[in-house]
């Protein structure tokens, strides 16, 4: 019971975020620029966590996230309300961080001078999360790492990262336990 009740709830706040979203957007594509900080403020976390986790480059994420506001700005009268419109913006995303990626040419993992901008961009990150995820860059697969990435630094829900990536949520709970396994496997065998 306690459970349904905490699902309920996640799905209410869901729903309340799409629906300030759908506004805000709504507002923006109406030329009110100062909707663009609410959206900023509701998705920021999300959006770059999912950049960071295509580019591996912080410095590169933020430039990336920037730009993300601004391309929404210019093009909110484009979004047709759909009820996801976090998905458009992790579209627009997508799109900017992958002509980035191809602009350079490289996918390179994240120096450790840009892991404290990042623990400073969130604070529930913890020294702990950047061994974690510095281990995820490099030594389990692309995807898990994506995974690990946008629930760790994105603060997204496991529903939210498996909608996103077109999986069903079993498979992203599958996957992101295996890859924290690993990751403490990997670990453990560091410390002997």
């Amino acid at each position: 019971m306690f459970l349904l009740s905490m699902v309920d709830a996640a799905d209410e706040q869901d729903k309340n975020q799409n629906e300030l979203l759908e506004i805000n957007l709504r507002r923006v594509a109406r030329g009110h620029t100062d909707a663009i900080g609410e959206i900023y403020e509701l998705t920021k976390s999300a959006v770059y966590g999912y950049v960071l986790s295509i580019l591996k480059n912080a410095q590169d994420a933020e430039d990336i996230l920037q730009e993300t506001y601004v391309k929404i700005c210019l093009n909110a009268e484009s979004y047709h309300a759909q009820g996801k419109p976090l998905a458009w913006i992790f579209t627009i995303a997508r799109n900017l961080a992958l002509m980035k990626l191809r602009g350079q040419n490289r996918i390179t993992d994240i120096p450790e001078f840009e892991w404290e901008q990042i623990a400073a961009g969130n604070q529930e990150f913890r020294s702990e999360d950047r061994i974690v995820l510095s281990a995820a860059l490099t030594r389990i697969s692309e995807e898990e790492s994506r995974i690990v990435i946008l629930h760790a630094v994105g603060g997204m829900k496991h529903r939210e990262i498996a909608e996103w990536l077109g999986m069903p949520l079993a498979t992203v709970l599958s996957k992101y336990h295996r890859a924290i396994k690993k990751l403490q496997k990997i670990l453990e065998d560091e410390e002997m």
